[in-house]
């Protein structure tokens, strides 16, 4: 019998979406819409701008069977006990709709961006799911541990996921890195893969978008580790990622091949994928292209 946290994903594909840059108003006519097209979930991010379960809270009230997700919660921004109770509340008014997705960020988010302290990404998190787990039941009596899953790119962290949590949110990883994720975790934890994708039509604007979405990230040394991890060299860690990366991390060359990006995920093992588009940068409206991949993907 499974021992899976509940999520109930009205599809096995979703959004990851940044809407930090857009009135939350209309924010909220965004997930309403990637509900219609038949998507399963929203997952959002939080660095240094709007608050995630803030965010959360009100797209979960814009819409009826849309999943909301923190891709990912940062644990350096709240309380382990904050983040615990925000998530029961959120799970107590909108059962099996919300997913708290955590994780260590980085070190120079953290330092510089939030001024924080960064160190032992292991131990900081496990001490934060053993503090939230501590919070007692008579907060939103009932309701019990909300899902979490872990931003987890090692080895280590995704025995964690398991262990400590209900599963992994694994984010610019290859569909053999899921399929690695699934050999540690068994078939009774969560994975919720993200895979980037571009649908311009021109090759020359596809590559750039790609390059553009890999440039912040391949500054971090989470990364930049992990795709190493993965079999990439240290010449594909230029900054914007090689060629080669970009192919391989970004899903393009037509709404076919970027919806068979998706479904690779999920082949692999994934029980839900995540699209992010990158034509025009984060928070970039992603509805046309999400219409477009809808139609592929059969939804």
């Amino acid at each position: 019998m499974s021992t899976r946290a509940r999520i109930d994903f009205p599809s096995r594909v979703g959004v990851w979406w940044s809407g930090d840059t857009w009135a939350m108003p209309a924010a909220q006519q965004v997930a309403r819409d990637i509900e219609e097209m038949g998507y399963g979930s929203l997952f959002l991010p939080e660095t240094v701008a709007k608050e995630c379960l803030t965010q959360s809270a009100a797209y979960l009230s814009a819409t009826e069977r849309l999943v909301i997700g923190t891709g990912i919660a940062n644990i350096h921004v709240r309380l382990p006990s904050a983040a615990e109770a925000g998530a029961r509340t959120l799970t107590a008014l909108h059962p099996g709709r919300f997913v708290l997705g955590l994780g260590v960020s980085h070190g120079p988010l953290v330092e510089r961006g939030m001024g924080g302290v960064y160190t032992k990404p292991l131990t900081t998190m496990r001490d934060y799911l053993d503090r939230m787990a501590a919070v007692p039941e008579a907060i939103e009596p009932g309701v019990g541990r909300p899902p979490r899953l872990l931003a987890a790119l090692g080895p280590k962290m995704i025995e964690l996921s398991g262990a400590h949590a209900d599963g992994a949110h694994p984010y610019l990883v290859t569909p053999e890195h899921t399929r690695f994720t699934r050999d540690i975790l068994g078939p009774d934890k969560w994975i919720v893969s993200e895979q980037a994708v571009s649908l311009d039509p021109d090759e020359a604007a596809r590559m750039a978008a790609a390059h553009g979405h890999l440039e912040f990230y391949s500054g971090l040394p989470n990364y930049r580790n992990s795709w190493l991890r993965q079999g990439f060299e240290e010449s594909d860690l230029v900054r914007g990622g090689s060629d080669r990366l970009a192919r391989a991390l970004v899903g393009m060359g037509g709404v076919e091949r970027a919806a068979a990006a998706l479904v690779a995920h999920l082949d692999a093992g994934a029980d839900h994928v995540v699209v992010q588009v990158v034509d025009g940068g984060m928070g970039a409206d992603p509805r046309p292209a999400l219409r477009e991949l809808a139609g592929a993907l059969g939804l």
